[in-house]
């Protein structure tokens, strides 16, 4: 049997830095952990909608600073950041602790062809309206190697094409290697959902090999 590793967890503290940045006791570990996975839930029900493709969470005090990466920002603010607070109110009642102070910072994907997350959602939502998932897969390819990616790989998984029996298919191009740690290998999983059931699509996108052998924390995480 093939052992499968994440690509983000295997590589975490080597080319990949921590999405939680926080430090916690044995009292409220569990506490904060919790609150994480809930506005992460929250968060992504309406990712797709705003092509969100990173949530980092950092904690500082009572200080709760969730910083979202979305390749739309315009819309994700909204007129007179209109949208950006209707979304903060909502995370505002996941919070436990009513002596934390949550606040929403966006940041801009400036090249999105170069994103497994945001490449993956854009299959997901050609399958849901029913273009080809041959040509969705094809589409996100050229694009990302337009964008001048090391390389790609895209994988649909279920009934394609509503056929009787579930099966797999992918397609790559360039080089995508796993198995190097220094490899800059972004990887994202998102389901499609039809008539005929769950369609999941798989996308691996290499970089190239990062710049440096340790993740350094940006002056700006605090």
């Amino acid at each position: 049997m093939g052992q499968k590793v994440h690509p983000y967890g295997f590589r975490l503290g080597i080319t990949s830095d921590w999405e939680s940045k926080w430090f916690a006791t044995k009292r409220n570990y569990s506490e904060f952990v919790l609150e994480d996975y809930r506005i992460r839930k929250e968060i992504g029900k309406i990712e797709r909608d705003y092509a969100i493709s990173e949530i980092e969470i950092l904690r500082k005090g009572f200080n709760v600073i969730v910083r979202l990466h979305s390749a739309r920002p315009g819309a994700l603010i909204g007129k007179n950041k209109t949208e950006l607070e209707k979304l903060e109110q909502i995370l505002k009642k996941v919070l436990t602790n009513k002596q934390e102070v949550l606040r929403l910072d966006v940041k801009e994907i400036k090249h999105p062809d170069l994103d497994a997350k945001i490449l993956a959602q854009s299959v997901v939502a050609d399958i849901e309206k029913r273009v080809s998932y041959k040509r969705a897969m094809k589409q996100v390819i050229k694009r990302a190697m337009r964008a001048r990616a090391g390389g790609i790989k895209v994988q649909c998984s279920g009934r394609l094409g509503g056929a009787e029996i579930a099966r797999t298919e992918w397609y790559r191009e360039g080089r995508v290697p796993l198995q190097t740690l220094k490899a800059d290998v972004t990887y994202s999983y998102e389901p499609a959902l039809i008539k005929f059931g769950r369609i999941g699509v798989k996308v691996w996108l290499y970089k190239g090999d990062a710049p440096k052998g340790r993740v350094f924390f940006s002056e700006d995480s605090d």
